[in-house]
């Protein structure tokens, strides 16, 4: 893979994370229509997914069992982290060193939260897998859309619940928003926290500001030399 030692003047990695519910999908096609706006050849994209087989695989790691079982979280992290090699090799890096922004719904914070955080894999073993995943990419910016789990999961239509969603319990939902709390306060350079709770113009509002504030400050850092944090 060639990774973007020097990214095109330009060229950002924002991601968009939180908890189930938090609106992450519509607030990342808002932000591509600003950015879009303003000027920035920005594509979108997605975890798990975003490629052929990141979107197979996306349909596995979504799917409810309905057998009463649950799948291991470590398989889950390997599955989770090969979507994200092949979007990364497919998209990311050649966007980036082409001088395009990618914005991604979820991204590696996720996996941390889920399966580590969540499930109770090491955070040592999922930063490794990481690691070999993205070689060290890491977002420019992530905004973590934060809300209650209750208030998240209560906004699931029907037809939009995933295994996660069906098969696991609040406490579990509730380490996961812990999980990325905690991800965030250990890197607050990269992270911004936005209440999700409140009307959708109003966390977009947030979103594109603080986003605007990152890409004013300064030319986006050489990826080559960024590891996760």
């Amino acid at each position: 893979m060639t990774r973007p030692h020097d990214p095109a003047p330009g060229a950002w990695f924002i991601t968009i994370e939180g908890p189930e519910g938090a609106g992450k999908t519509t607030q990342a096609e808002r932000l591509v229509s600003h950015l879009d706006g303003l000027g920035h050849d920005v594509h979108l994209t997605r975890e798990p997914g975003g490629t052929w087989l990141g979107e197979r695989l996306r349909e596995l790691l979504l799917a409810r069992t309905g057998e009463g079982t649950r799948a291991d979280p470590l398989t889950d992290a390997f599955l989770f982290n090969a979507a994200r090699r092949q979007l990364v090799v497919d998209v990311i890096a050649p966007a980036l060193a082409g001088g395009r922004t990618i914005v991604c719904a979820r991204y590696a914070d996720s996996t941390l939260a889920y399966q580590g955080y969540g499930a109770g894999v090491s955070i040592d073993r999922l930063r490794a897998l990481e690691a070999i995943a993205t070689d060290g990419l890491t977002p420019d910016v992530t905004i973590l859309l934060d809300l209650p789990v209750e208030a998240g999961l209560a906004r699931k239509a029907p037809d939009d619940v995933t295994r996660f969603e069906a098969e696991f319990d609040l406490a579990f939902h509730r380490r996961v928003r812990d999980g990325f709390l905690t991800l965030a306060a250990a890197s607050p350079d990269r992270f911004v926290v936005v209440d999700a709770t409140r009307p959708a113009d109003e966390v977009a509002g947030d979103v594109v500001a603080a986003v605007d504030r990152t890409l004013h400050a300064d030319e986006p850092k050489s990826r080559a030399l960024r590891t996760s944090t």
